[in-house]
């Protein structure tokens, strides 16, 4: 645990230590003259596997993972998902697979034309992807080096990820050398947020530098469940938050920020009194604020894995496991940081049409050459597989999250309704078509020894495709939406993130997108908080 502040009072409590949180300590405290205190659940993210690009592969399923559940999702097969989320500082971007990617510019400006603020249009939110990227090898209009968000490419790519990319090249795709550039249609190698000296970059360590940590004006408490919002007279005035056997309440002078993630910071407000009062009766909570959006439009990719065994022996997953190999690529890393320990897994990928009435890309992509990377997800034997997945970008079915009680230890009611919509399936299907179709290529097909798929699936009529979809479909650990900003009846926060009816509240997470983004959801979700700290520094 942190060692405790000597006061509890400060100008700002951002209760969540997650990407955004992170960016927030680190921006407001730039000002000497406000106090700003960062409240995180997790631990500090001193593990190695953290900062080991690779290491991923070990931290989903861990204690660095909050262990979220789905409700049974009624239409995949009534199957209780994983939802791994990040409980440690840095949230997600201390355990995810680094991947850069921002979206389509139409994704921005959809936001400002379902919640009629402009300011959060492609223009605005570019500035905001440029002020914190710190990219190795792009600039220029699209791209900055100067951000504390570190982008690098990969150092040597897998033999496997080349053949792919080869391989997808062969189905009819462009190669791309960015996918950021603002059409990602394509295939090419990700770039990643990692230094360029191979260490991972989370929102934790580009943002809270050792210089940050010592500002006397900024304090960081880990271990500190925040579990309740101090409310009066239509004010949030503090923020209550459990560390050890003690709950300590922190008064917020100027403002309460919560960026405690899509299923925190609703759960947070809704343990506080803030929601729609239908839930909060149901969970034994007093109305103390009615807000009916609060929880409503959980949305997500919806991913479809499928694993392949090779000829060879030679995939990354060969690394997992004390051997001769592992060892010799630990003693590559420690002493020349190169080598296979410095991949993130999720090499190369794709961008593809899909939807016959929409120009934009529809699907995405994602390939790692080895299998098992990733808790729950099957694998081939050791050393002899490669994954492949895909997700239909632009999802309509919505779902909720709702707290069970007022018991803040029991996990919420997280319902994804994965698949509700019948333009989701007929979209997931069309990428496992393309995947497979893609694999089938002969610079890919020349690796694969066999696609492992239950024979009894044997795709190849349209309900063999939907039976796989229904069953293997899960999270692709992007939820957004649950705290949306618009002026709506389902809307949360105004174009200033802040809390519709309630003074010295905001929201600054992936919450408070109307729609998810085209794309891996940690790149907006850096440029939100970068923005969000304008407004706030601005008195906004």
């Amino acid at each position: 645990m942190s060692r405790l502040p000597t006061t509890t009072s400060f100008d700002y409590v951002i209760a969540g230590g997650g990407t955004a949180g992170c960016v927030l300590a680190s921006r407001l405290s730039e000002d000497p003259s406000v106090t700003v205190l960062l409240l995180e659940a997790g631990r500090r993210d001193r593990h190695p596997f953290i900062h080991l690009p690779l290491g991923f592969a070990k931290l989903t399923g861990s204690t660095f993972d909050w262990g979220y559940r789905s409700t049974p999702q009624k239409h995949a097969g009534d199957r209780v998902m994983g939802l791994a989320q990040g409980k440690v500082l840095g949230g997600g971007g201390s355990i995810n697979a680094q991947v850069y990617t921002r979206g389509i510019d139409s994704d921005y400006d959809g936001w400002a034309e379902l919640t009629g603020y402009d300011e959060w249009n492609a223009e605005s939110m570019l500035h905001y992807f440029k002020k914190s990227e710190g990219n190795e090898r792009l600039s220029g209009a699209r791209h900055s080096g100067d951000g504390p968000l570190k982008v690098s490419d990969l150092m040597d790519p897998h033999p496997l990820s080349q053949a792919f990319v080869k391989g997808a090249q062969q189905y009819g795709l462009p190669f791309t050398s960015d996918f950021n550039d603002g059409d990602p249609l394509g295939v090419g190698f990700y770039q990643r947020t990692t230094t360029p000296d191979g260490l991972r970059c989370s929102a934790a360590t580009g943002y809270l530098t050792k210089e940050v940590m010592r500002r006397s004006n900024l304090t960081v408490v880990t271990e500190a469940y925040a579990h309740l919002i101090d409310l009066r007279d239509g004010r949030a005035a503090g923020v209550k938050a459990r560390i050890g056997d003690s709950s300590i309440t922190f008064e917020a002078k100027r403002e309460v920020i919560v960026s405690s993630g899509p299923f925190g910071s609703p759960r947070l407000l809704q343990l506080s009194g803030i929601g729609d009062p239908a839930d909060l009766k149901e969970a034994g909570v007093e109305v103390k604020h009615a807000l009916v959006g609060v929880g409503k439009n959980l949305h997500d990719h919806c991913d479809l894995d499928i694993i392949y065994e090779l000829n060879e022996y030679g995939s990354l997953d060969r690394l997992q496991r004390v051997s001769p190999a592992m060892i010799s690529a630990g003693v590559q890393y420690l002493a020349f940081r190169s080598g296979p320990l410095t991949s993130t897994g999720v090499e190369a990928g794709a961008f593809s049409l899909a939807d016959p009435n929409d120009d934009k890309v529809s699907l995405q992509f994602h390939f790692l050459p080895a299998s098992g990377s990733e808790a729950g997800i099957a694998s081939a034997p050791v050393g002899r597989g490669v994954t492949i997945n895909s997700y239909f970008l632009r999802p309509r079915s919505r779902g909720t999250v709702r707290i069970a009680s007022s018991d803040p230890r029991r996990q919420p009611l997280i319902d994804p309704n994965f698949l509700s919509d019948e333009f989701d399936m007929e979209m997931s299907i069309e990428g496992v078509r393309q995947t497979r179709a893609m694999m089938s290529q002969p610079e890919m097909a020349k690796h694969i020894k066999r696609e492992i798929i239950d024979d009894s699936y044997r795709l190849k009529t349209q309900d063999d495709y939907r039976r796989f979809v229904t069953d293997f479909g899960r999270t692709s650990y992007h939820p957004v939406g649950t705290c949306q900003m618009g002026d709506s009846e389902e809307a949360v926060v105004d174009a200033s993130l802040r809390v519709h009816g309630m003074a010295g509240l905001r929201v600054v997470d992936a919450s408070v997108m109307p729609s998810v983004n085209s794309s891996n959801t940690q790149a907006p979700t850096v440029a939100i908080a970068e923005k969000a700290a304008d407004m706030i520094q601005a008195g906004r």
